[in-house]
C-alpha cells in the first residue's frame, strides 16, 4: 500500500503571506494570530491605554487584511505590520484629540534643557512596574514615544524603525536615546536600577 506524502505545513511568514494572498483563509488567520500580541503591545504603548490600544489593534488588523496584496516582501512582514500598527495608533490618537505632554523640561525662557544620553543601552521592557511605565510613556511626545515603543516593544532594529517612520537612522537613534533618558528621569533612580542593559546591534546594511 502506497504511503501518502505528508501535507506541507507552512510556518514562515513569507510562505503564509503568499498563501494568504492566493486566498488561503487559514494562512491569513495564522498570520494574524501570530502577530497580534506584538501588534496590540505596540498599539497599547503608543496610544497609552488598553482600550485605545485594542481599538487601534483592530484597525491595524483590518488594514493588514485590506492591504495584504500590496505587501511586496521588500521588508519583513513583521516590520510591515508594525508600520500599519503605528499608523493606526497615531490615527487613534488624532481621533481622540490627545495631546501628550512633552517630556522635555522647559526653562522659563521657553528653551529646553539638553538631555544627555546616559542610558544608551536601556530597554524599557526591563521595568517591573507596568502602570508607572505606561504613565511615563504617555508623557512623552509622539516623536520620542513611537520609536522607543517600536524598539523596545516591537523589537525592531534601528534600520527597521527608520523604514517604518520614514526618517534617517541617525534621527531614530537620537530620539530613542532621548526618549529613554526622559523615561528614566521620569521613573526615578530606584526604577532605573531595575533596567536591563541588553541593546542589540543594528545589522549591517
Amino acid at each position: 500500500m502506497a504511503t501518502l506524502a505528508p501535507i506541507a505545513v507552512l510556518t514562515d511568514d513569507l510562505s503564509l503571506v503568499a498563501a494568504a494572498q492566493g486566498g488561503d483563509r487559514s494562512s491569513l488567520d495564522q498570520l494574524l494570530r501570530r502577530h497580534y500580541d506584538r501588534i496590540f503591545a505596540v498599539c497599547r504603548r503608543v496610544t497609552g491605554n488598553d482600550a485605545d490600544g485594542a481599538d487601534a489593534a483592530q484597525e491595524a488588523l483590518m488594514a493588514i487584511v485590506r492591504g495584504l496584496n500590496q505587501f511586496d516582501g521588500r521588508s519583513s512582514f513583521a516590520t510591515w505590520t508594525y508600520r500599519v500598527a503605528t499608523n493606526a495608533s497615531l490615527d487613534e490618537l488624532r481621533r481622540r484629540r490627545r495631546r501628550p505632554l512633552t517630556g522635555l523640561a522647559e526653562r522659563s525662557d521657553g528653551s529646553h534643557d539638553d538631555i544627555v544620553d546616559t542610558d544608551a543601552g536601556v530597554r524599557i521592557d526591563g521595568l517591573g512596574d507596568r502602570l508607572a511605565l505606561d504613565q511615563a510613556l504617555a508623557s512623552l511626545a509622539e516623536e520620542f514615544r513611537v520609536p522607543v515603543v517600536l524598539r523596545d516593544v516591537g523589537d525592531l532594529d534601528y534600520a527597521e524603525i527608520a523604514q517604518v517612520l520614514d526618517i534617517p537612522i541617525g534621527t531614530v537613534k537620537s530620539r530613542i536615546a532621548r526618549g529613554r533618558t526622559m523615561l528614566a528621569n521620569s521613573l526615578g533612580r530606584e526604577v532605573r536600577n531595575q533596567i536591563a542593559h541588553t541593546e542589540r546591534p543594528t545589522p549591517a546594511s
